[in-house]
């Protein structure tokens, strides 16, 4: 297996450390493709990332990413953005379940994923930037809709059979567009299914979680209710996720490159090593993707936890005591 290896910016560095350290403990046949991708290329050369990466990008089978920076300059366009439309990585996939010994905001036991389609919504990139006006063009198709509600009734059909469609079908017609496209193909699986109006799902996801498994929603609203998601869990340094497509997979810590603490040895690894684990399942090495999850906990238990959960102990010390449990 070939793996892309794109540290990124900021604390993408130091996580990328982390979560190859954890990576090289199983001793697998991969091989590992370095990248320089993201806002240091595009300073020191007028690009973030060229057709010459994404093509050398489709020679591998898949992408570890550690974190990205992207500055308010209209004349940077997002790697990510970039990335997910070039090798069609349409489902974002992005569990969320309490780990061992992190203070939780709310009450009681949860475990549901995010599907977000990836590719169109609010992300589409067709806008139009005027003196007085500006404009975004929200493009919902049959064919982004279907196909993330066919992932999303995947994920189901293993988990507890069911999903929840969360959507504005009561504002905007794309979204009575997307919520009836995704009725329809539940229906075609045999999937039990339930909707919620985005406002209505990001007060009760924080109430009650437990009541949900799967959640599907277009782009924009999936990327809010997922990092509302990552405050349940006890915030972002916790949760990974997936890009997936039907020929490639991109695998990324959700938080950003955090450029305050860049450089200071602090930032929790445990998203970008969480992510190695579902590199693996995704890979089909069930058993190392387990013992990830073992270890990643039995550490969290035993306290050893950067900063921001409270501790005292470095990225590499946190990657280290992890690794040793492999």
């Amino acid at each position: 297996m070939k793996i892309a290896i794109v540290p990124g910016d900021g604390i993408g560095q130091e996580v990328m450390t982390a979560a190859l350290s954890v990576l090289d403990a199983f001793g697998l046949d991969i091989e590992k493709v370095p990248f320089e991708i993201g806002f240091g290329k595009w300073e020191r050369t007028g690009s973030a990332i060229t057709d010459d990466d994404i093509r050398l990008l489709k020679e591998c089978d898949c992408v570890l990413f550690g974190a990205i920076t992207t500055p308010p300059d209209p004349n940077y366009k997002s790697v990510l953005l970039r990335i997910r439309k070039e090798l069609d990585m349409y489902a974002n996939i992005r569990p969320f379940k309490p780990l061992k010994n992190v203070r939780l905001p709310c009450a009681g036991d949860f475990d549901f994923v995010i599907v977000r389609e990836n590719t169109e919504g609010m992300y589409s990139g067709v806008e139009e930037l005027h003196e007085n006006a500006a404009y975004t063009t929200r493009i919902i198709t049959r064919k982004g809709s279907e196909r993330i509600a066919e992932q999303a009734c995947r994920i189901a059909k293993q988990r507890k059979n069911k999903i929840t469609i969360v959507h504005k079908a009561n504002v905007l017609k794309s979204d009575s567009f997307f919520r009836d496209v995704c009725i329809g193909v539940a229906k075609k699986n045999g999937v039990a299914y339930h909707e919620m109006l985005v406002d209505a799902m990001a007060y009760d996801l924080i109430l009650h979680p437990s009541k949900y498994d799967v959640i599907v929603s277009t782009n924009l609203f999936g990327d809010i209710l997922s990092d509302e998601a990552a405050a349940i869990v006890g915030g972002l340094g916790l949760c990974p996720s997936a890009n997936i497509g039907d020929k490639y997979a991109f695998f990324e810590p959700i938080h950003g490159s955090a450029p305050d603490i860049a450089g200071k040895g602090i930032a929790n690894p445990i998203a970008a090593i969480l992510s190695v684990k579902m590199l693996l399942e995704w890979a089909g090495f069930q058993g190392e993707a387990k013992a990830v999850d073992r270890a990643v906990n039995r550490v969290l238990e035993a306290g050893i936890v950067t900063p921001d959960l409270g501790g005292s102990y470095s990225t590499h010390n946190v990657s280290i005591a992890i690794t040793k449990l492999i």
